[in-house]
């Protein structure tokens, strides 16, 4: 997918969702600075495709790794979760 600002990144998570999550300012880039502290993400000033001077944020390899782990324990506990609802 390559590097995305933090308002594309919010419009792309809405557009993947169906539109069932609205994203604000407020929630999107306190996480994207927790996910740049934790070594995840890194950043690059550019210009965006409205000429405006911003952020663009990428996975880093560590980032790339961690991403792993979280789909790994999502499956993990939607297949927990699965397995309770199909004894009942």
């Amino acid at each position: 997918m390559g590097p995305l600002h933090g308002y594309a990144i919010a419009r792309r998570i809405e557009r993947v969702s169906g539109q069932s999550l609205q994203l604000s300012q407020g929630s999107v880039y306190p996480a994207l600075i927790r996910l740049e502290q934790e070594g995840w993400i890194s950043t690059e000033w550019g210009i965006s495709e409205t000429n405006r001077k911003v952020k663009f944020y990428s996975l880093t390899k560590v980032g790339k790794k961690q991403l792993r782990v979280e789909i790994e324990n999502w499956e993990r506990a939607t297949a927990l979760v699965a397995r309770f609802l199909e004894s009942s």
